[in-house]
């Protein structure tokens, strides 16, 4: 399951971690590849993994009542995927379908909370990482939700 920390070194998401640290990761870590099309998970689904993209996009996506399966945000190159892995109940609050040919880094999410928790400063990095993709998820859907309201049909 381990990947080589290079895979790791290169991506911002990772800069404020120490070479300990992102080692640590990679040994919870492995490399996918995903075809367009190609279902990463579902809303209300376990938690258990996140992503981070290396190449291609990833939609994030939310069921809306009426509508269906709605598109609230790309993820692409160097971005987070997944942060509901962090609070119980550990359950996906969106979905996401890949669009393009992916490759990311794929990270057990079990052990990457036992790792926060055995290193409260790999623990406060993760946090404003995830709190960071939090807030961009929300200005995304708040983009995307004014953007539908606005043109119902």
């Amino acid at each position: 399951m381990t990947i080589p920390i290079t895979e790791l070194d290169a991506l911002p998401l990772f800069t404020n971690l120490s070479h300990t640290q992102r080692a640590a990761i990679a040994g919870a870590a492995r490399i996918e590849s995903y075809e367009p099309g190609t279902r990463l998970f579902d809303e209300g689904g376990l938690a258990d993994q996140c992503w981070v993209v290396l190449t291609g996009c990833v939609l994030v996506d939310t069921d809306l009542p009426v509508r269906g399966r709605v598109g609230v945000q790309s993820i692409g190159q160097g971005e987070l995927l997944g942060w509901s892995w962090l609070m119980p109940p550990y359950r996906w609050h969106f979905g996401a379908t890949v669009v393009s040919p992916t490759r990311a880094v794929v990270v057990d999410t079990a052990a990457l909370r036992r790792l926060a928790d055995e290193d409260p400063a790999l623990g406060y990095q993760l946090s404003l990482a995830l709190i960071n993709a939090l807030v961009n998820r929300l200005q995304a859907t708040r983009g995307r939700l004014l953007d539908l309201y606005r043109n119902p049909s």
